[in-house]
C-alpha cells in the first residue's frame, strides 16, 4: 500500500514547528492521574450503569440444568459464537447477557444520532447467511441491533438465553469435565464448554470530577440514555430539552454523533471538551443491492475481506468501500499491527510527511465549516492521525454555528475543574445547566474476567486472572489457555485486531466452533500445552512492532493509556489480521489435534 502524497512536502522548519505544536497541546491535557481520572460505574454510582430498556425484570427459579455451551456475553461476540457454535450441530447453546436482549453494545447505545462509522455492507455480520442487505452506507444504530436480533432469531438462540443476568463465577469441575457457572440470579448450572464474550465495549466510564455526587440537576450516560427525561428518540425530537440548558461531556465518536441533535432540541447546548476529534467526511447515502452486489452468492463475504486487506495494509486490486477508512489506511499503520513498512528507508519520513498532510486537511475542514474563529482554533485537532480513533460527521462542526451551542475548551485546566449543585466551572467560570450528559465511553478492553468482576478457577483451583497477573496473558491463539480445559476466550488478547472488530469476531467464533467440533468427534478435552502457550507467546513478542515511542508522543487518550505510552510486548498478532486468519484455517487443518487430550 501506498502512503497519501503531499502535493507540497513539508520543510524540515515546518515539520520542527508541527512536531513542537503537537507536544505543547499533548502537555496541556496530560494528567497526572493518568487512567485513574475515570470511575466506574458501580457502588454510589452504579445507577448510571442500570438498564433503562428492559422495564420491570421478570422472577424466574435458579437454573440447575446442563448445556452443551454457555457463552457469556450477547453481543455479537457472543451471538456470532452462539451461531457458529449452531451450525456444527451443537444442540444446547446458552448465551447469558447481562442486557435485557442481544446486541451488546449496540442494546446499550442508543444516544440520538447513533451510526456506525464503518460501512454497514462490511460491519454487520452474516449477511450472506442471513439474505440481509443494508439500505444505509452507515447503519443507524437500531438497525444493528435489530440485525443482532436477527441472527439470534435465525440460529434458535433465544431458546436457551438468559438475559438481565450477570456471570458471577466459573470453576471448572475435573471429575466431570464440566464448568460449573454461577449467576447473580442464583443459577448454578453445567456446560462442556465455555465461550467469553465480554466484550471490549461494555463497561461504562465516568469522569472522576470533584462535586460530581453534589450536582442537583439531571445526569445519564450515553450509553443509558434516558429518553425519558429528553424525549424523542435516536432520530432526534427530545421535546422535553426545549427549555433545558444542556452539558455534554466528552467528543469522541459518541459526542461527534450525539452533540448535533442535542444542539436541534436544547434551548442551550455547552459542549466540555478537553481533547478535539478529529472529524472527517461521512458521506452517508443510501445504497441498492446492485450497487454493493449483493446478487452474487458470498457478497459481504468478499467485500468485508477487501475492506480488512486494505485496513490492516495489504495489497488488493479494487478498493470496494472507498470510505475515508480505505483511503487514509496507511496511516492506521502506528495503530494496528500488520505487515512491516517501516524498516523501509525513509518510511518514517514519508509517513510523517502523509500525516501532517491528512491532518492539516481535517484542520483546514474545519476552519471552512465553522465561523466563531475562537472556536475554530479550539475545534482544530493537534495530534497525529494515529493517536485517537478518527470519526467521521457531516453535521458535526456546523453544529458550533448555532447560537445556541457553545463550545467550553477544558484542555488548560485538564478537564473540567469542579461540579457545583448548579453546574460545571471551568476556568473559574460556573456554567449553569439543569443537565449533565456523559458522552465517555466505555473502560475499553476491560471486561469482567480481565477486572475480576468474572473470577474463572480452573483446574487445581488456579485463578486466570491470577495466572495472568504473575506471567501476563497465556494462551493459544488468543483462545485457550492451560490449566482451563474446554474455556475459550473471545476478544483482541494475543489474536488480531482491525478497524471493523466485528469482523475479526466472526472470525474468532468461527475458530471457536471448529475447536469444539473437534474436540467433540474426538471425545476430548480441549486444552493447548503449556508449552504451545509459551510459542504462541513468543510469536507475538518477537513480531511486536516498536511504535513505543510514537504513542508516547500522543495526546492522552484510551490508545495510550492517558499519556502514560503503550509499550511494546506480546500483544496482538504482530502481522495483522488478514495473516493470522490464513494461520488459523491452516492450523485448524493441520494441527488441530495439539489441543485436544483424553478425558480421564
Amino acid at each position: 500500500m501506498t502512503l497519501p502524497q503531499c502535493a507540497t512536502p513539508p520543510t524540515p522548519q515546518e515539520t520542527a514547528e508541527l512536531r513542537e505544536r503537537y507536544r505543547v497541546e499533548r502537555e496541556r491535557r496530560v494528567r497526572p492521574d493518568g487512567a485513574a481520572q475515570y470511575r466506574s460505574t458501580t457502588a454510589e454510582f452504579g445507577y448510571f450503569a442500570a438498564d433503562p430498556y428492559v422495564g420491570e425484570i421478570p422472577e424466574r427459579e435458579p437454573l440447575r440444568d446442563a448445556v452443551d455451551v454457555a457463552v457469556v456475553g450477547g453481543g455479537f461476540g457472543g451471538i456470532l459464537a452462539g451461531a457458529r457454535m449452531r451450525k456444527q450441530g451443537l444442540a444446547k447453546v446458552r448465551v447469558i447477557e447481562q442486557g435485557g436482549d442481544f446486541g451488546g453494545t449496540w442494546y446499550w447505545n442508543r444516544y440520538p444520532g447513533i451510526h456506525c462509522d464503518i460501512e454497514s455492507h462490511v460491519y454487520l455480520p452474516m449477511l450472506d447467511e442471513t439474505g440481509y442487505v443494508p439500505e444505509w452506507k452507515y447503519a443507524p444504530g437500531d438497525e444493528i441491533r435489530r440485525h443482532a436480533v436477527r441472527i439470534a432469531e435465525r440460529f434458535g438462540l433465544y431458546e436457551d438465553a438468559l438475559f438481565s443476568t450477570a456471570v458471577t463465577a466459573l470453576t471448572w469441575d475435573e471429575s466431570a469435565h464440566q464448568w460449573v457457572v454461577a449467576t447473580d440470579r442464583g443459577d448454578e448450572f453445567r456446560a462442556t464448554y465455555v465461550v467469553t464474550a465480554t466484550g471490549t465495549l461494555s463497561e461504562p466510564k465516568l469522569p472522576g470530577i470533584p462535586g460530581i455526587e453534589d450536582f442537583k440537576g439531571h445526569t445519564f450516560h450515553t450509553s443509558r440514555w434516558d429518553y425519558g427525561y429528553t424525549g424523542g428518540g435516536p432520530d432526534g425530537g427530545m421535546t422535553g430539552l426545549a427549555d433545558k440548558r444542556v452539558g455534554v461531556v466528552g467528543t469522541g465518536a459518541t459526542g461527534v454523533q450525539a452533540i448535533p441533535k442535542l444542539a436541534e432540541d436544547a434551548r442551550q447546548l455547552y459542549v466540555f471538551q478537553r481533547t478535539p476529534s478529529a472529524v472527517d467526511t461521512r458521506g452517508q447515502r443510501r445504497m441498492t443491492p446492485q450497487d454493493v452486489g449483493a446478487d452474487r452468492p458470498g457478497w459481504a463475504y468478499k467485500r468485508r475481506e477487501n475492506f480488512l486487506r486494505i485496513v490492516s495494509g495489504e495489497d488488493a486490486e479494487r478498493d470496494l468501500v472507498a470510505d475515508r477508512w480505505t483511503e487514509s489506511a496507511a496511516l492506521l499503520e502506528k495503530l494496528l499491527p500488520s505487515f512491516r513498512r517501516d524498516g523501509e528507508p525513509d518510511f518514517e519520513a514519508a509517513y510523517e510527511a502523509a500525516d501532517h498532510a491528512t491532518m492539516n486537511q481535517i484542520r483546514d475542514r474545519v476552519a471552512a465549516e465553522v465561523t466563531d474563529p475562537a472556536t475554530v482554533e479550539a475545534l482544530k485537532p493537534w495530534y497525529r492521525y494515529a493517536c485517537k480513533r478518527p470519526t467521521f460527521s457531516d453535521l458535526y462542526l456546523p453544529a458550533f454555528n448555532r447560537d445556541n451551542v457553545t463550545l467550553v475548551d477544558t484542555a488548560q485546566t485538564h478537564g473540567i475543574e469542579r461540579m457545583t449543585e448548579r453546574g460545571v466551572v471551568v476556568g473559574g467560570v460556573e456554567y449553569e445547566i439543569d443537565c449533565l450528559v456523559f458522552a465517555t465511553g466505555f473502560s475499553v478492553g476491560v471486561s469482567g474476567v480481565t477486572s475480576g468482576k468474572l473470577p474463572v478457577t480452573g483446574r487445581d483451583g488456579l485463578q486466570l486472572l491470577d495466572s495472568y497477573a504473575r506471567f501476563g496473558p497465556r494462551t493459544l491463539h488468543g483462545f485457550t489457555s492451560a490449566g482451563f480445559p474446554n474455556l475459550i476466550q473471545l476478544g483482541p488478547m494475543q489474536n488480531a485486531s482491525s478497524v471493523n472488530f466485528s469482523h475479526i469476531l466472526d472470525e474468532q467464533a468461527v475458530h471457536a466452533a471448529a475447536l469444539v467440533a473437534a474436540a467433540e468427534k474426538a471425545d476430548a478435552v480441549l486444552e493447548p500445552t503449556p508449552e504451545a502457550v509459551d510459542a504462541w507467546r513468543a510469536t507475538c513478542a518477537e513480531g511486536a512492532p516498536d511504535h513505543e515511542w510514537f504513542h508516547a508522543e500522543c495526546t492522552p487518550g484510551y490508545y495510550n493509556r492517558e499519556g502514560r505510552g503503550r509499550p511494546n510486548g506480546p500483544g496482538a498478532y504482530p502481522h495483522g489480521a488478514v495473516a493470522f486468519h490464513e494461520l488459523l484455517r491452516r492450523w485448524r487443518e493441520e494441527n488441530v489435534g495439539e489441543v485436544l487430550r483424553k478425558k480421564g
